[in-house]
C-alpha cells in the first residue's frame, strides 16, 4: 500500500514549552512527520496520464472519489495533491478538478525528489 508518508524526514521535537503536555502523556519528547515536497508533474509528466474532469457537487469528497476512481479512499489526498487544492473547503461547489489516471503512474512522479 502506498503512504504519503513513505519516505518522509521526521524530527524530534522537545521544545521546552511542550514540557507540560510531555510530562501529562510520560513521555520526553514527539517524532514528528516534516511537511513533504511533492514536486507537481510537469507537461511532459502529465502528457503520460489520462484526465478525468469531475464537477465538484453538494456531498463531494476526495475520500469518496478517490474510492469511485482508485478504489481505494486512502488515495483521496492523490487527487488533492494534483489539483493543489490541499482540502475540501479549498473546492467550490461548481469548480471542475482533474482526476488523475491511472493512479500507479502518479504515485512515482509523487515520490521524486523534487
Amino acid at each position: 500500500m502506498v503512504s504519503r508518508y513513505d519516505n518522509r524526514y521526521t524530527a524530534i521535537n522537545s521544545m521546552k514549552q511542550y514540557l507540560p503536555l510531555f510530562q501529562r502523556r510520560g513521555i520526553k519528547f514527539i517524532k514528528q512527520f516534516r511537511s513533504p515536497k511533492m514536486p507537481y508533474p510537469n507537461a511532459t509528466q502529465r502528457d503520460t496520464l489520462t484526465e478525468t474532469n469531475h464537477v465538484w457537487r453538494m456531498g463531494d469528497r476526495y475520500y469518496k472519489l478517490a474510492s469511485q476512481y482508485y478504489g481505494d479512499p486512502t488515495l483521496w489526498w492523490v487527487i488533492a495533491w494534483y489539483n493543489q487544492l490541499p482540502t475540501e473547503s479549498h473546492v467550490s461547489m461548481g469548480q471542475t478538478i482533474i482526476i488523475p489516471l491511472p493512479y500507479d503512474r502518479i504515485i512515482p512522479l509523487l515520490m521524486q525528489t523534487g
